[in-house]
């Protein structure tokens, strides 16, 4: 009779155990349910299938993040497995008697519980990896379809400008060519006088376009970053001064020269300050950086302006896109910026906290000058 007994709790040990590896597996199928919740619901199903499910409490600690029974408290009596994700341990998976009970195989638990726990976090990692491989192929599948869209657009962009160009280029032509004869009156002379500037703003606008398009390929030679710096400072610090922005310039002299182009360098930079002096209308403080990181030069130019959304953020490189007033903006400054920066074989990142400020950081690679091929300029 006592054989019989203890072949019966075996056996309904076993139930338990098998109904909570299954259930789990369940869990891990649901669609449309956050990671969170999951664990949430994997904590859950952990006493019941302890020879104690009473005086059983569980945790589940991931990434520092911890997902518990309702009942759980630290206690002297845990059996613990780790979470090991791709070869690193990520957290842990606790289970404890909030009582004493008898010694058994470890502490007060069994031995076949020690192989349940440990399936547990095996399980969970699985979930975790799945999840992780599942993000990574969203946003790649994401970077193929931006790329395809800043493809289609720069073929766009590339027609429209060449087919803007030349009529342009004759309405600047005959506007600058009406306003030198000698008796034109005073009203006509600057309504013409709008025709030439509303022309250079086009015209201006067809350059960025064929940067954006990459249809201007950058001009190697050696650059000085500091130097690039410095020039590029000459036509900006008048409007810093105007709109209250305090410059700090924190240029490293260590600083090697790379092959770029200048002039588009400076583009970069320009850009990038002028979206810093309007991101804080009430003035603020710019701190541009110069160093040396991992083989490469490193520019940084950071504000404490109204900052951006998470939103905002993810469309910032989009062409046309734009948080500022119409006339103020085209949508084309940063798209351009990071066409340049990807030609010069560089990358750019950003990170921004509304109300704090924004921060964006480039990197041009020191070796780029002499092993890039002609074709990697014009790609």
């Amino acid at each position: 009779m006592d054989q019989k007994k203890t072949e019966y709790a075996a056996l309904r040990e076993r139930v338990k155990e098998l109904t909570c590896l299954y259930s789990l597996s369940q869990l891990a199928t649901r669609s449309g349910a956050t990671l969170e919740e999951i664990l949430q619901g994997c904590v859950r199903l952990l006493p019941p299938a302890w020879q104690y499910p009473e005086i059983t409490a569980g945790r589940i600690v991931l990434d520092d993040r911890s997902y518990v029974t309702a009942n759980f408290r630290e206690s002297p009596h845990r059996q613990s497995a780790d979470i090991v994700v791709n070869g690193e341990r990520r957290g842990a998976v606790d289970v404890v008697y909030i009582e004493e009970r008898p010694e058994c195989d470890e502490g007060p638990f069994l031995k076949e519980e020690r192989h349940l726990i440990a399936a547990v976090a095996q399980q969970i990692a699985l979930i975790v990896e799945r999840r992780q491989a599942a993000e990574e192929k969203t946003r790649l599948r994401e970077q193929l379809r931006r790329a395809d869209r800043l493809a289609t657009i720069g073929q766009l962009a590339a027609g429209v400008a060449h087919e803007l160009n030349e009529p342009l280029g004759n309405i600047l032509g005959f506007a600058q060519l009406a306003q030198k004869h000698p008796d034109l009156p005073k009203q006509i002379f600057q309504d013409i006088e709008k025709i030439v500037t509303a022309s250079l703003h086009g015209r201006e606008i067809i350059k960025k376009l064929m940067l954006f398009a990459r249809k201007t390929p950058p001009r190697k030679e050696q650059v000085d970053l500091n130097d690039v710096v410095e020039q590029s400072l000459h036509l900006l610090e008048s409007r810093c001064t105007r709109n209250g922005v305090d410059l700090i310039l924190r240029l490293s002299p260590e600083i090697p020269q790379i092959t770029a182009d200048p002039s588009q360098l400076q583009q970069v930079l320009v850009n990038l300050v002028v979206n810093a002096i309007q991101a804080m209308p009430s003035g603020g403080v710019l701190t541009i950086t110069t160093s040396v990181f991992d083989s490469n030069v490193v520019l940084v130019v950071a504000d404490n302006g109204v900052g951006m959304s998470e939103r905002e953020l993810k469309q910032i490189f989009v062409p046309f896109f734009t948080t500022k007033d119409i006339n103020e903006g085209t949508g084309l400054g940063l798209p351009v910026v990071h066409g340049i920066i990807t030609s010069h074989r560089g990358t750019i990142r950003v990170e921004s906290t509304p109300g704090q400020g924004t921060r964006f950081e480039v990197r041009l690679p020191i070796v780029a000058a002499d092993e890039c091929e002609e074709e990697h300029w014009n790609d």
